[in-house]
């Protein structure tokens, strides 16, 4: 009878110890799903490029889906006043945009001839659409609900974006804790209405300026502030770093998804999620 040579280990080349037999026990692949994962990538074309384009933003989808994850967990620990956990929470998600960062540089090898290729063959698709950002930019406090209007198709992801708009952002948790913590904060702060973003407010800039005047006296507000400068500036570094790569890429023609491209991305920069933060800086 022969003998089954698959079963033999290469002894020589083999780590002492390592485990070889998974009929029975779960391998790094079955943890992963590493099957479902790496069949996720569909081109519609034949174009050499396409896969690259498609694998950046399926891991940008993930690092955003880490990204929720924690900023989500922040938010409920910010609301308990349970500050510290929140402080590695947030730290992480300012590593997690450095790397949503760095695959702008990656897709910047695609050369316009190339993304030509096969942009056609995206129809109407675009990141515009992605829900996963909408969300974050949601929990962060650019809130706008005519964004809804792309998600109306889907109730379940429509139903989450909307949840989001409707509850206090991420910067709402720091005001409310700020009046939690005897800060005088104007009602019209703590009482709006959450789905409309947060227009600065002498009081809670007041606040914020009071903290950074004293940091030993406020020290867990302190972190908290500069925690959040932290968020924004990685934010907006991804934005920019967004916008140079469109438009070394398409230049300034309309989005795919109807966008006017490049002029919607500069128009977002414009934005502050934090403004107070940034202005209590001037009257230090």
């Amino acid at each position: 009878m022969m003998s089954d040579k698959s079963k033999e280990p290469v002894s020589d080349d083999l780590p002492e110890g390592a485990h070889t037999e998974f009929e029975k026990s779960m391998s790094y692949g079955d943890y992963l799903d590493l099957p479902t994962l790496l069949s996720a990538q569909n081109p519609v074309t034949a174009e050499h490029d396409e896969p690259l384009f498609i694998m950046i933003h399926h891991i940008s989808e993930l690092w955003m889906k880490l990204g929720l994850h924690e900023l989500l967990a922040a938010g409920k620990n910010i609301s308990k006043d349970n500050l510290n956990p929140s402080f590695k929470m947030l730290s992480r998600v300012s590593a997690i945009q450095s790397q949503l960062i760095e695959t702008w540089g990656v897709l910047s090898t695609m050369t316009p001839a190339d993304y030509l290729k096969f942009r056609d063959q995206l129809g109407q698709s675009s990141g515009f659409q992605s829900h996963q950002y909408r969300q974050i930019e949601f929990f962060l406090g650019n809130k706008k609900p005519a964004l809804l209007a792309p998600h109306r198709h889907d109730e379940t992801i429509l139903g989450l974006l909307s949840e989001t708009l409707n509850n206090p952002s991420l910067y709402d948790e720091a005001i409310l804790l700020l009046s939690r913590r005897g800060f005088e904060i104007d009602s019209i702060v703590t009482e709006r209405d959450w789905s409309e973003v947060h227009e600065a407010n002498a009081s809670v800039q007041a606040a914020w300026l009071t903290v950074y005047q004293d940091p030993e006296a406020h020290w867990d507000l302190y972190e908290l502030a500069e925690k959040l400068v932290d968020l924004e500036d990685s934010f907006q570094r991804w934005r920019y770093r967004h916008l140079i790569t469109v438009t070394r890429i398409i230049g300034h023609k309309r989005g795919t998804g109807g966008t006017s491209g490049v002029d919607y991305l500069a128009k977002a920069l414009n934005h502050r999620f934090f403004p107070e933060l940034w202005e209590v800086r001037t009257v230090l």
